[in-house]
């Protein structure tokens, strides 16, 4: 099959437009391992580490970028692009009801700021990056 040079201009163009915008949106981008797991590591591994007692409960386990985004037993918890659909942050910001609301019990909440870090990450697409 030939493609035209326009359909392959066309193609470069739709390829590259997300990555333009990001870039032109002013948000920087948002580093999985260098802003999010430090976060993680802060405020959930306690729990959600091989053998603790979040990850026995659900068998989310958070010490990676794979495991973060395996999820628990009933589901993933990070769905790329969909910041208000992915579990992680329904938790973390208190929407879901307050039973298990994240971090549980006398734990701080998470501050707002990483909130927003987690939710850039996850609307950049929850890159292993």
């Amino acid at each position: 099959m030939m493609i035209h040079k326009k359909t392959a201009g066309n193609i470069a163009f739709l390829c590259l437009l997300p990555l333009v915008m990001a870039a032109c949106g002013g948000e920087p981008a948002v580093s999985f391992s260098q802003d999010v797991q430090p976060i993680i590591n802060q405020h959930c591994i306690e729990c959600h580490a091989v053998g603790g007692q979040g990850e026995v409960a659900s068998g989310l386990n958070l010490t990676s970028w794979e495991d973060v985004m395996k999820g628990t037993n009933a589901g993933p918890m990070v769905i790329a692009g969909d910041v208000e659909g992915s579990n992680l942050l329904v938790l973390i910001e208190g929407r879901a009801d307050p039973s298990i609301s994240m971090p549980h019990g006398q734990n701080e909440p998470v501050p707002k700021e990483d909130i927003q870090t987690i939710r850039s990450w996850i609307g950049q697409g929850a890159k292993n990056n």
